[in-house]
């Protein structure tokens, strides 16, 4: 497909930057016939239909074999045939059945396939209005092509990118597409300058919608080639990130598949070199390769984060794809919209100026709860005729409505919403005013007048009201002497400084008999009545949420499509570090590739970005090392929300693309959910570490019993079926509990976890070592003593098997916190681990007493006082790793 015609071959020129005239005859299209047939065709040719591609993802059965494709699986398979060859069918049964289980839970993990490249084709209308030959007719969007001239209503859903030839008091929802959250009005003038893509008021693009008004149309743009299909490309483009944890497992998988099976073939080569049988010799192998695979990691893993889901989802974060949960927990950056995230979306009269005073408005939202204040002291506005005079303009001057259903909602335009709200919080009786005066006519606002105009029957004369921008608004007001004209810029200044906007109001007596209004009335000889100034305020929540964000060492980075004096201003409120440095997608445009990864890093607000520099954005914080979170509502967030470690959509005001590229749902679209939900992934983080740093010991010192017995020339201690029986029954039983473990009372104390930070630090490894050399010591020395006293082999092997178990048991004590004691955090605070001790301790007398388990798994019964020399050597290992713990405390 060719180039976009919004920056065509004829011409160096957006098109917003061109006369419609030249747009026609580049098209050879007018805006009275439109093309004709055969220039439709031709047309469909070169561009095809406005259609946005979309992409076929795996199959289910490829999806499904994938997940075979791991280097430890490849060891269990092979360990699998060879016992298979050997007719050891039970032990092959449970070797294939931990692998099956295995892929079962990753498949159905995976399975939850993006569907956001289809999510976008639903962007496109069913139909549109189009003239061709001279005659309107509707025909459906797909059939649209560059050079078509379209009509548009309001309700309408724009069908492709369009220039706009005519239009009446057109505004347009573009917030999907560019994170601007008021309707934008439209115009015919041409732009000269580059602008942002918010900022092309001349065109409108597919998927917007008309929210006000009526326009005609010259599309320039369909299909793959419109700015919603540049989206399109980017999501399909967007490089999909392991998570840290996954990365390491990886890394660790890879490893520990060769040292395995460099273990493995030495222990076969020793064994055919002492003369053992073929049997013996690949049971060896397949032994130690079956003892150092930690069966029960992927399973754990998932269970731990399925935990932590449910954890998030009560706290209103619903996670889509299960590693968020644990790239959660090593978020280093958050970059967030603004509109209804970091803010309430609820625009709120915060000033008032009149006759020279600044009031103070409180309460925030569209409830109409608050106060006015002047000077600190709270006053009662209705006792002052001018400040009275400002809120009656504001309130009758107005087409919104205030609504309360479950909550206060604004019917209209938020802005004369928030008029409504500030005028109740004065004490105004709004049905009184209604009927009091009661409107006659209207001018309704056009971006070109710039002010909007009601006339209201008055109990002598007529009241016109006026509003509208600041200096058009003076214009009008025929009194105002220039030093007074001067005060109101500078206060309006100051206002717009705090990322305020600012209306203006005035308004004057018309005669009684006057029933209808001219522009020339709302022209000339008002009385300036005074100013509101309104925001969309921070959420109090998030105010606190950013502060304990950046204290657990994060950095906050607002990214929007908002302007930069605005967003800077919020940033201001909400504590954010470095908020006075601010850069808008403009003067982004303007530096080299090279400078974007430190100014990412060092620039806390971005404004009036493009959903390219979004993208650019996060992958310039990736290239620095950042572990990514990234927030948005609209199309144009979906490519970055695909390209971040992890995409946090909005589930009330969020599109359905954004949702379908995210990683969590917020359902209540609040930045201190963000928050909450890092704090849940680090408390999974943390768990998962803390089940890595139990389970390792076991398979090291599984592997190292095999090895040490090829070594010394002697039978297994412990056979495959029975090593399959400790990791499965232990990592189920045990291991799994520490999911549930609670958070550590430091969490959000702590700096997030390195992206290049190993799973397991010198700490951990240096007590993972000797815990595994004291476990194989103790196996051997409970083995050797049982054959030395005259048992069977098969006695000795279920002594070890015990000795095994009760180990990790004492150990998994140790292990609910990595640098405390379990007396400290409550040594019976994890109930399901407790359970899970009892129910492993019953089923190893099943494994030592019950003859069908005794015939499965070629174990025997065991007196009591071994059950006390087993019990002795693990309590001695509980106390060791605390007294370490203690030490190490001490020593700091």
């Amino acid at each position: 497909m060719e180039e976009s015609i919004l920056s065509t071959k004829h011409s160096r020129k957006h098109c917003y930057q061109q006369e419609v005239e030249a747009l026609m005859s580049q098209f050879s299209t007018d805006p009275y016939h439109g093309l004709k047939g055969h220039q439709v065709e031709a047309q469909q040719l070169r561009f095809g239909k406005n259609e946005i591609a979309t992409k076929e993802g795996e199959s289910k059965w490829k999806l499904f074999f994938k997940q075979f494709q791991q280097p430890l699986v490849y060891i269990l398979i092979v360990a699998g045939i060879a016992v298979g060859f050997l007719e050891e069918w039970v032990e092959m049964g449970a070797i294939f059945g931990v692998v099956a289980i295995n892929a079962i839970i990753g498949y159905v993990q995976e399975l939850k396939a993006l569907k956001a490249i289809a999510s976008l084709s639903k962007s496109l209308m069913a139909q549109a209005q189009v003239l061709r030959a001279g005659v309107f007719q509707i025909v459906p969007a797909q059939e649209l092509v560059p050079g078509d001239i379209i009509q548009l209503n309001a309700g309408d859903k724009v069908p492709a990118d369009i220039r706009i030839i005519s239009e009446r008091a057109l505004q347009v929802d573009e917030s999907a597409l560019t994170g601007e959250s008021l309707p934008v009005e439209k115009q015919i003038a041409v732009i000269p300058d580059e602008v942002a893509l918010g900022d092309r008021k001349n065109l409108s693009f597919l998927g917007s919608l008309v929210t006000h008004g009526t326009a005609r149309g010259l599309v320039v743009a369909t299909g793959n080639d419109t700015e919603m299909g540049k989206i399109n490309t980017m999501i399909a483009s967007a490089e999909v990130l392991e998570t840290p944890l996954t990365q390491k497992i990886n890394q660790f998988a890879y490893r520990l598949l060769w040292i395995i099976l460099a273990l493995a073939l030495f222990a076969m080569a020793l064994s055919l070199y002492r003369g053992h049988s073929l049997e013996e010799v690949i049971l060896e192998g397949v032994a130690l390769a079956v003892g150092a695979i930690p069966e029960g990691l992927p399973a754990v893993v998932t269970i731990t984060l399925a935990i932590g889901v449910s954890r998030m989802a009560r706290r209103k974060a619903i996670i889509r794809k299960l590693p968020a949960v644990e790239t959660l927990g090593s978020t280093t950056v958050i970059c967030s919209d603004k509109t209804g995230t970091l803010t309430q979306n609820q625009m709120t009269v915060q000033a008032l100026y009149c006759e020279g005073k600044v009031y103070s408005v409180s309460g925030v939202g569209y409830a109409p709860v608050g106060e006015i204040f002047y000077k600190g002291q709270k006053i009662n506005a209705l006792q002052e005729r001018s400040l009275t005079t400002l809120l009656h303009c504001g309130y009758l001057c107005n087409d919104a409505q205030l609504v309360q259903e479950k909550e206060w909602e604004i019917n209209g335009d938020p802005t004369e919403g928030a008029l409504i709200v500030v005028a109740q919080k004065a004490g105004l009786d709004a049905a009184k005013l209604m009927v009091d005066f009661p409107r006659l006519d209207a001018i309704p606002f056009e971006s070109e007048h710039q002010y909007s105009a009601t006339l209201h029957k008055g109990f002598t004369n007529n009241i016109l009201y006026v509003k509208g921008s600041v200096e058009r608004i003076m214009t009008f007001c025929d009194t105002l002497l220039e030093s007074e004209k001067a005060l109101i810029l500078q206060q309006a200044e100051a206002f717009g400084k705090k990322g305020m906007r600012v209306l203006a109001f005035a308004g004057k007596a018309i005669k009684a008999q006057q029933s209808e209004v001219e522009e020339s009335d709302a022209r000339s000889g008002l009385e300036f009545f005074g100013l509101q100034a309104m925001i969309d305020p921070p959420r109090p929540e998030a105010i606190e949420a950013v502060d304990a964000v950046q204290k657990a060492g994060m950095k906050v980075k607002m990214i929007t499509g908002d302007h930069k004096s605005t967003a800077q201003a919020i940033a201001r409120q909400l504590g954010m570090n470095n908020a006075e440095k601010g850069m808008s997608g403009l003067e982004l445009n303007d530096l080299e590739e090279k400078e974007i990864p430190s100014l990412a890093e060092e620039y806390s607000v971005f404004a009036r970005v493009s959903p390219e520099q979004k993208l650019q954005l996060v992958k310039a914080l990736q290239h620095k090392g950042h572990i990514a979170a990234m927030t948005g509502d609209g199309v144009n967030d979906a490519p970055a929300l695909q390209q971040a470690n992890i995409g946090v959509a909005m589930g009330k005001g969020g599109t359905e693309v954004a949702r379908e590229t995210s990683d969590m749902i917020l359902t209540d679209d609040n930045f201190a959910t963000i928050r909450a939900a890092v704090e849940e992934g680090r408390a999974v983080l943390d768990n998962l570490i803390k089940f890595i740093g139990w389970t390792l010991p076991t398979n090291i010192s599984e592997g190292m019993v095999i090895l040490m017995a090829a070594l010394m020339g002697v039978a297994l201690p412990i056979l495959p079926l029975q090593i399959l029986w400790i990791n499965m029954s232990t990592a189920i039983f045990l291991g799994s509990t520490l999911a549930v473990e609670r958070k550590e009372w430091n969490l959000m104390n702590r700096l997030p976890r390195a992206a290049d930070a190993p799973i397991l630090d010198r700490e951990m490894v240096f007590r993972l070592l000797w815990v595994s050399a004291y476990i194989v010591i103790a196996v051997f020395a409970i083995y050797r003593f049982a054959l030395e006293q005259g048992h069977s082999i098969a006695y000795g092997r279920t002594m070890a098997v015990n000795m095994i178990v009760f180990a990790e048991l004492v150990y998994l004590l140790n292990c609910r916190s990595i640098h405390h004691s379990p007396f400290k955090i409550g040594f019976f605070s994890n109930h399901w681990l407790i359970l899970g001790i009892l129910v492993m301790i019953f089923l190893q007398m099943l494994f030592t007493y019950w003859p069908v388990m005794n015939q499965l798994f070629r174990s025997v019964p065991i007196s009591g006082a071994d059950w006390m020399r087993i019990l002795a050597a693990s309590g001695l290992l509980f106390g060791l790793v605390e007294v370490e713990k203690l030490m190490k405390r001490r020593l700091g």
